[in-house]
C-alpha cells in the first residue's frame, strides 16, 4: 500500500443498523417510538418518587429497587444531584440480562424485538450504565446466540475494544433438548468488558485437593521434595550455592543426587534450610532418604476464573425455576430466572463486599437477593410493575426478613438484615401536542406553582408553561428535574427583552448557568426543602395505597403503582 492510498483511509470499524443515530422513548406498555436526537424527551431527566421501605432501607451506600424503564432509572441516578453524588461513578459490577430478542413471548415480558430497535435500546442503556461505573468496574452482559455477536461489537464501540475482558460460556441445560430441530443449545454467553482494560476482577477461592496433610495445630500442608526435579532448571554446575549435603535422621549424608546420578541441587540455599528447617520433613524409600518441605494453604487461596462454567457448579435454568418457585409457590414460575450460584459466582469475581452492584434488568430479583446475601449493597431496576410486584419485591422482602432459606443463603451464613428502598421512576413532563413538544400542565401548573409564586412574590397567573409575571420577569415553576432542555424550551417561549426566573424541584447546575449566559439577569432556582416539604405533606403522590414497613418487616406495592393520576408527583429526598 502506498503512502498516498494510506493517507486517504477514514472511518471506523462499527457496526451500523436502521436509525442508529436516532432515539427511541419507552412507552408505559412496553412499545416504542422513534425521535431525533433534538426531541427535547431524549435529554428529560425524570424524578424517581420515594413509594416504599423495606427494612432499615437508609443505609450508605443506599440499596434501591427502581420500578420504570431503564433508561429513564439510569439517567435519573447519573443527574440528579441528590443520586449522582451517591452513585454516579460507584458502582463496581454492573450484571446486565437484557431480553435476549429470541423472537419469543413470554408470561412475563416480549422478547420479539427488530434488531435495529434492539441495538439502539441497549446502546443507550450501556452508555448510562458506563457513567455509573467505578473506574476499576465491569460490565457482564448475559445473552445467548440470538445477539451475541451484534451485542460483542456493540460493546467494543461503547466501552473500547481494548476493554474486552473475556466470555463466558454458562452451560444452562443439564440435559439436552430431544426435540431440537438441528443442535440442542446447552449454553449461554457472559461478555465481560471494563471501564478501564484491566479492571478489578478476583479469583475463586478454592481448597486445593493437594493439601493433603494435616500438622497437630490443624493446619493443611502438602510436601513439596526439597530436591529440584531432573527437568527444574539448573544443575550444580549453575547454582553452586544450592549443591551442599543434609543430615538424614540417621546422620546419612544426603546430596542432592539426580536419579541418573548426575549432580542436581537443593531448592533452598543453607541459609534458607538453617532458617525453615521445622518445615522440612525426611521420608525413607527404596533409594533411602529424602528431604521434603511442607507447603501450608493460605487461609484464602485463589485461582484464576475459567471461561466455562458447569451446571454442576453454578446451577442451571431447572435451579433458578425451582428456587424462584419455591419462595414464590403461588405465582407462575418466571420464564428466565437465573440461579443464585451463577450470579454469587459473578458477583464475587467483580466485586467485593461492601461494593454497589447494578443489574437494570432485574426481573425476579436474582442479582438484587444475592448481592444483597453477600453483604453488597445493590441498585436493581425493573420495567414491569407486575414483575416488581409479583417477583422481585417478594422476594427481596423475603431475603431481608431472613425468610429466604435457600440459594446461597447456607453457603453466603445469611441470616436477613438490611433493607432497601422502592423508588417510583416520574411521568415525563412533556407532552407531544400535535407534533410540538410541550411541558405538561401538571409540571407546570397546580398547588406547588401556586405556593413557589407566593413565596417569590409573583402574582400566579398560570399561563403555561409559566405561572406568573411580575414586571417584564416570567416565572416558570417546575415539578420535575430542571435541566438544559427544560431551559431551552422555557427560553423558547420568551418574548422580547423578557427575563425568567425557573424554580425546579431538582436543578441542573449546567442548566442554570445556560440560563444566566443565554439570558443575563435571569436564574434558576431550586424549590425551598422547605417549601416541597410543606407541599408533600398535602400533595403527596401515591402510587396506589402503598404500606411503609421499617425495621425488618416489608412491604408491599400494588399494581395500581402502574397508573399515573395526573396529579403532582412526591419529590426526591433532599
Amino acid at each position: 500500500m502506498t503512502e498516498a492510498s494510506r493517507s486517504r483511509r477514514s472511518g471506523r470499524l462499527e457496526l451500523t443498523w436502521t436509525n442508529k443515530d436516532w432515539r427511541l422513548l419507552a412507552r408505559e406498555d412496553g412499545t416504542w417510538d422513534w425521535v431525533p436526537p433534538s426531541d427535547y424527551r431524549i435529554a428529560e431527566v425524570r424524578l424517581l418518587h420515594e413509594a416504599a421501605t423495606v427494612g432499615d432501607a437508609y443505609e450508605e451506600p443506599e440499596s434501591l429497587l427502581i420500578r420504570g424503564d431503564a433508561l429513564n432509572a439510569l439517567t435519573a441516578l447519573n443527574e440528579i444531584p441528590d443520586y449522582a453524588e451517591c452513585f454516579a461513578g460507584g458502582v463496581q459490577l454492573a450484571y446486565l440480562d437484557p431480553p435476549f430478542n429470541t423472537q419469543q413471548s413470554f408470561l412475563q415480558y416480549d422478547d420479539a424485538l427488530e434488531h435495529s430497535l434492539w441495538l439502539t435500546m441497549l446502546r443507550d442503556r450501556l452508555e448510562q450504565v458506563q457513567k455509573l461505573l467505578d473506574p476499576d468496574g465491569s460490565v457482564w452482559v448475559h445473552l445467548d446466540d440470538s445477539e451475541v455477536h451484534r451485542c460483542r461489537l456493540l460493546l467494543d464501540e461503547v466501552f473500547g475494544a481494548d476493554c474486552f475482558v473475556g466470555t463466558v460460556i454458562w452451560e444452562k441445560a443439564d440435559s439436552p433438548r430431544m426435540d431440537a430441530k438441528h443442535f440442542s443449545t446447552r449454553h449461554d454467553y457472559l461478555l465481560v468488558y471494563g471501564v478501564e482494560p484491566d479492571p478489578d476482577i478476583h479469583g475463586l477461592t478454592y481448597e486445593p485437593e493437594h493439601y493433603d496433610q494435616v500438622d497437630a495445630e490443624g493446619r493443611s500442608y502438602y510436601l513439596k521434595p526439597l530436591r529440584a526435579m531432573a527437568g527444574e532448571a539448573s544443575t550444580r554446575e549453575a547454582r553452586p550455592n544450592l549443591y551442599f549435603s543434609l543430615n538424614a535422621p540417621d546422620d546419612t549424608e544426603i546430596w542432592p543426587k539426580l536419579p541418573d546420578g548426575r549432580d542436581g541441587r537443593w531448592r533452598w540455599s543453607q541459609e534458607r534450610v538453617e532458617r525453615d528447617r521445622d518445615l522440612i520433613e525426611w521420608k525413607h524409600a527404596r533409594r533411602g532418604w529424602q528431604p521434603y518441605y511442607r507447603i501450608y494453604a493460605r487461609d484464602e487461596a485463589t485461582r484464576p476464573p475459567e471461561t466455562i462454567w458447569l451446571s454442576t457448579d453454578v446451577g442451571s435454568n431447572r435451579t433458578s425455576k425451582a428456587e424462584v418457585k419455591r419462595l414464590l409457590p403461588d405465582m407462575p414460575p418466571f420464564a428466565t430466572p437465573k440461579p443464585e450460584a451463577l450470579l454469587a459466582r459473578v458477583i464475587e469475581i467483580a466485586s467485593r463486599r461492601g461494593d454497589l452492584v447494578l443489574d437494570c434488568f432485574v426481573g425476579s430479583g436474582t442479582t438484587a437477593a444475592v448481592a444483597h446475601k453477600l453483604g453488597r449493597r445493590w441498585i436493581a431496576v425493573e420495567r414491569s410493575v407486575e414483575v416488581v410486584d409479583q417477583y422481585a419485591l417478594p422476594r427481596l422482602t423475603q431475603v431481608v426478613r431472613g425468610e429466604d432459606r435457600g440459594g446461597v443463603t447456607p453457603t453466603a451464613g445469611w441470616e436477613g438484615g438490611g433493607g432497601f428502598r422502592v423508588l417510583q421512576v416520574g411521568p415525563s413532563m412533556f407532552n407531544d401536542d400535535e407534533g410540538q413538544i410541550v411541558l405538561a400542565d401538571w409540571a407546570v401548573n397546580g398547588a406547588l406553582a401556586e405556593a413557589t409564586a407566593a413565596q417569590l412574590h409573583f402574582p400566579y397567573r398560570p399561563e403555561s408553561p409559566f405561572s406568573g409575571r411580575r414586571g417584564r420577569t416570567r416565572l416558570a415553576v417546575i415539578d420535575g428535574h430542571v435541566s438544559q432542555a427544560v431551559v431551552q424550551l422555557l427560553l423558547d417561549q420568551l418574548e422580547g427583552r423578557e427575563l425568567l426566573v425557573v424554580c425546579g424541584t431538582s436543578l441542573d447546575p449546567l442548566a442554570g448557568e445556560e440560563l444566566r449566559q443565554a439570558r443575563p439577569g435571569s436564574r434558576a432556582r431550586k424549590i425551598p426543602d422547605s417549601l416541597l416539604a410543606e407541599y408533600q405533606k398535602t400533595h403527596r403522590w401515591r402510587p396506589g395505597s402503598v404500606e411503609v414497613l421499617r425495621s425488618g418487616e416489608g412491604t408491599v406495592v400494588p399494581a395500581a403503582a402502574a397508573e399515573h393520576a395526573q396529579a403532582a408527583p412526591e419529590k426526591v429526598p433532599n
